[in-house]
């Protein structure tokens, strides 16, 4: 269950982070609160998985998951520059949270 939950902490970063870029510096009410929300369940959600899971596979995995996750949402929605070496860089990053996830 602590993983699931780890899991959805990642997305919520993505939000996150999106929530962040779209708030324009937090000119924007409706994205800033947006980054509010998702920043609070994010970290709620990771603090709750971290009652059963170690600290440092934990993080490693909410923060892949998040920089993975918003990487790719930056090329797909942003506009982010896509190339074979940042899309090679983000296989990496999720090999190694599946090897942490794997390996714990």
């Amino acid at each position: 269950m602590a993983w699931i939950v780890l899991v959805l902490a990642g997305l919520f970063e993505v939000t996150m982070a999106l929530s962040l870029k779209l708030s324009n510096g937090f000119t924007h009410l409706g994205w800033t609160l947006s980054f509010l929300a998702t920043a609070v369940l994010s970290f709620g959600l990771l603090a709750y998985a971290l009652k059963s899971l170690e600290v440092g596979t934990a993080y490693a995995v909410w923060t892949g998951v998040g920089a993975a996750g918003t990487a790719l949402l930056g090329m797909i929605a942003m506009g982010d520059q896509v190339s074979p070496a940042r899309l090679i860089s983000i296989a990496l990053i999720l090999a190694g949270v599946i090897g942490l996830k794997t390996l714990a």
